[in-house]
């Protein structure tokens, strides 16, 4: 059975009630001044996001991120 198969079937929309740590609330908050996003989209994108890297080193691929001087370093997402 495929991994596709095997999850049941999701509505297009889906509410969650979920308890950020500060932290996490900061985050949101920065983000949502930086780019002009509603904080629901901001979250969307970095479930999305985390799915994507997620799939990747799954799959074998380093994420490396280059700062403007220097080498590229490999990230680790624990």
């Amino acid at each position: 059975m495929s991994e596709s198969a095997s999850r049941p079937k999701r509505s297009a929309a889906e509410r969650y009630s979920v308890t950020f740590v500060p932290p996490a609330v900061q985050a949101i908050a920065d983000l949502t001044e930086s780019t002009g996003l509603s904080k629901a989209d901001v979250i969307n994108r970095a479930v999305q996001i985390y799915a994507y890297l997620d799939a990747q080193t799954r799959g074998g691929a380093d994420l490396l991120l280059r700062g403007p001087d220097g080498p590229p370093e490999k990230l680790h997402i624990v």
